[in-house]
């Protein structure tokens, strides 16, 4: 079983980086990303104890869970969402990894059935091609969320450059877990931000050791 022997891997890396940071793995929750592969291939991820699935497109999300809606499967959308496709799948996901206007959370509040656990979605390599917010516009950002009864900011997120510069991938994942410290001393109830959704692939052991609770892991778990 593919998915298996890579899992296995995958644990042993986050144990060896919570090791480093002296932190217990039991802190990090894997969310494999399925965007790219067969209904198959995602049904393996759960069968080997992934119950975290990310999907970036609604009609993956939907075709996913629809199919496997016999399992346990907690459903991350990872993806940028328009504000005229909330209607489509607010219900069908239970976090969101990409709020980073409030056009958006109005329209989250306006049509989910229950309070939808978000990340505030924040550009911290600066780079254009990025979606977020900038990180001078998260306070501002979060205090004006408190109008949405339905908005609750579980924690923040953010997507490192493409490098092998670990210096860079460590500013970035640093830069995010500051401020969701800043963001968590507002004490605010609707905005606990207590998580950190940061790493892929590629750099999720450096994104642990700098804090991350949640990593979105695609080819090097489900190929």
């Amino acid at each position: 079983m593919k998915v298996q022997a890579n899992l296995k891997e995958i644990q042993k890396n986050i144990s060896e980086a919570c090791a480093k940071a002296g932190r217990d793995p039991k802190e990090v929750t894997i969310i494999g990303v399925t965007k790219y592969v067969s209904v198959e291939r995602a049904d393996e991820a759960v069968e080997a104890g992934v119950n975290h699935l990310g999907e970036n497109r609604i009609e993956g999300l939907k075709e996913k869970s629809n199919e496997l809606s016999s399992k346990d499967v907690i459903w991350h959308f990872i993806g940028s969402l328009q504000s005229k496709k909330v209607k489509h799948v607010v219900n069908e996901f239970d976090f969101l990894h990409s709020l980073d206007r409030l056009s958006l959370a109005k329209e989250i509040n306006k049509r989910a059935e229950q309070p939808v656990s978000c990340f505030i979605q924040v550009n911290t390599s600066g780079e254009a091609s990025k979606h977020g917010l900038a990180p001078t516009e998260v306070i501002d950002f979060v205090q004006k969320l408190q109008e949405y009864p339905q908005i609750q900011i579980i924690g923040l997120m953010t997507m490192a450059p493409l490098t092998d510069d670990e210096a860079a991938l460590r500013d970035t994942f640093r830069q995010l877990r500051l401020l969701r410290d800043n963001v968590q001393d507002l004490k605010l109830s609707y905005a606990p931000c207590s998580e950190l959704s940061m790493g892929m692939s590629n750099d999720y052991g450096i994104a642990i050791e700098e804090g991350a609770t949640y990593i979105r892991i695609g080819s090097n778990l489900v190929g």
